[in-house]
């Protein structure tokens, strides 16, 4: 019988691309261990609500990692293959700059040479572009959506795809028997969590989402200070008045009802569902809270 990964006898070495994940070490975080990729520094989506800009600079201009396929290669050798990894959670793997580098494309064909499993997490239907690779390989594909009105989408996160493209490439991936989940992520109370419009939503990812996880609004001050800009009263103070290291929290009453109501309208549908990073893993009915326990195991 083989051992069970741990967390660190599968640390990679100093300096490597691929690394574990949880760089926060949340004890909020219900993960299952893994490792995390990012393709490139930095995300021209330029999401108002984005936490990255607390620690990465100019965070919203995309540029290429100097040689990263022979870097991912590399730590391809070293790290325990039955770990999954996230691609990615701190730039969006299919941002515009990847129609021109295609630096994702040649990551994925390395871990799948290899033998590895990815968790690819994006709101672009480039996505689509990588079928011949995904469908092949030992992956799964969560697409990020916080809403379905394009007005909205365009105010919050103006480089990215609206909507509209994010659900045709959840479509087109579940048509293709590639294992799809989606993040509602963030939820942002008073935002983008009025119930009808929720409702409306998951009518529409019931046809084509095997999983949701939702997770809400996690303010740190920078991305306070764009949301404010743009939303004004409509996020208060005193609805954000937990914390978790230097990271707000809507209140707890508000997430669990929230939450544990998504719960029911989601599982109603048909898909399983989690939450991240909220302090509730007794709302969550899937194998895992991030979509890994989508990713088939029966692809050589």
């Amino acid at each position: 019988m083989g051992s069970s990964p741990s967390r660190e006898f599968n640390k990679p070495p100093e300096g490597s691309l691929i690394k574990l994940f949880d760089p926060w070490k949340s004890p909020l975080c219900t993960c299952p261990l893994k490792y995390s990729l990012n393709p490139y520094t930095g995300c021209a989506h330029r999401c108002l609500y984005c936490y990255i800009t607390s620690y990465i600079p100019d965070a919203f201009r995309a540029r290429p990692k100097a040689r990263l396929l022979s870097r991912v290669e590399r730590d391809l050798r070293k790290i325990d293959l039955r770990l999954p990894i996230a691609i990615s959670n701190s730039t969006d793997p299919y941002q515009p700059l990847e129609r021109v580098r295609e630096d994702t494309r040649s990551v994925l064909r390395a871990i799948g040479s290899a033998g590895g499993k990815a968790i690819i997490t994006t709101k672009s239907d480039l996505v689509l572009r990588d079928l011949d690779l995904i469908s092949a390989m030992k992956a799964a594909v969560m697409i990020t959506i916080t809403g379905l009105s394009a007005e909205l989408s365009r105010k919050m996160e103006p480089g990215a795809p609206l909507p509209e493209r994010r659900l045709n490439a959840l479509r087109e991936l579940r048509r293709a028997e590639v294992p799809v989940g989606v993040r509602l992520d963030p939820l942002i109370h008073g935002v983008n969590t009025e119930r009808e419009s929720l409702l409306r939503l998951l009518d529409r990812l019931a046809e084509c989402s095997l999983h949701v996880t939702a997770s809400t609004y996690k303010p740190r001050a920078d991305n306070w200070k764009r949301m404010k800009a743009a939303f004004g009263d409509k996020l208060r103070d005193q609805d954000y008045a937990e914390r978790v290291g230097r990271t707000r929290y809507l209140r707890r009453e508000i997430r669990e009802e929230l939450l544990g109501w998504l719960k029911e309208e989601v599982e109603k549908r048909g898909m399983t569902y989690a939450t991240c990073r909220e302090g509730l893993p007794e709302l969550q009915s899937a194998g895992s809270c991030d979509g890994t326990h989508l990713i088939p195991l029966d692809k050589d």
